[in-house]
């Protein structure tokens, strides 16, 4: 019997091409039902912003995505996604339409504007890593998550979709003496691309400071970092998530200060 001939790249990508066709227009008709879901709520007062059905969402929808043998996580940052974006409809509807630049098309894109897809976390060095855990989650709502490779001195708060790496000088001697030289606060913003080697490959080409090579650990996390820029204080990193689906990796992060002139007046 002859074996059926397997079908090519070509195919495929029509194939998906196609599926996200079909996606585009499921969400599109979810958030025509949405607008729906807006009027009946202006016509009976009822909160725009309903948690308790936020939260069944999100719960329902991990628990879909398991049965499915989807990523929980992934499916959760999906439907957040959704979910903001129809709290912006509803909003939206009692506000004037926006001006017609607003709504222009985007020009060509850089490299790292394609492969750029969301701030992962930012990582803050803090004097009290415990003060710094208790007023995340007694005063904003946070809860720690579990880390990649715990160590002491870091921690790891979230909500949501928003994740925040605490670093107390306990971490390391040069988390000690990045917090000496420099005092506490945001150490750097990490932003998830599709591809760090092509994101730093872009950067290097358009004359960034790049502190590091593309490092890679133990659970397929692939990070670089970028110098401080002088003319905004923002200093960078990029990270793609090529491995297990797991929490944030604390080795690259105390890499980063290992690399650092410590003293602010260097």
């Amino acid at each position: 019997m002859a074996e059926e001939p397997q079908p090519n790249l070509s195919d495929l990508r029509t194939r998906i091409d196609q599926l996200d066709a079909a996606l585009i227009a499921i969400v599109a008709e979810r958030l025509a039902v949405c607008r729906e879901v807006a009027t009946v709520k202006q016509g009976s007062d009822t909160p725009v912003i309903q948690p308790a059905r936020v939260r069944d969402v999100v719960t329902s929808r991990r628990q879909q995505a398991i049965e499915a043998g989807v990523d929980a996580d992934f499916a959760e940052q999906l439907f957040r996604v959704l979910l903001t974006e129809t709290h912006r409809i509803e909003v939206a509807g009692h506000r004037p339409d926006p001006a017609p630049d607003k709504q222009a098309a985007h020009g060509e894109r850089s490299g790292l504007d394609t492969v750029a897809s969301r701030v992962d976390h930012v990582v803050v060095v803090v004097d009290d890593l415990q003060a710094a855990r208790t007023s995340m989650v007694q005063r904003f709502g946070f809860h720690e998550v579990g880390l990649a490779d715990p160590r002491p001195g870091i921690a790891v708060l979230a909500a949501g979709g928003v994740t925040f790496v605490f670093v107390g000088p306990d971490a390391s001697p040069a988390a000690a003496a990045y917090l000496a030289g420099h005092g506490p606060g945001v150490q750097h913003v990490s932003i998830e691309v599709l591809n760090a080697g092509y994101a730093r490959a872009c950067l290097d080409d358009a004359g960034a400071v790049l502190l590091t090579d593309v490092a890679v650990d133990d659970d397929g996390h692939e990070q670089f970092f970028a110098a401080g820029d002088p003319a905004t204080g923002v200093q960078l990193g990029f990270i793609s998530r090529t491995g297990h689906r797991v929490g944030v990796g604390t080795a690259n992060v105390l890499a980063l200060l290992d690399t650092l002139d410590t003293p602010a007046d260097e």
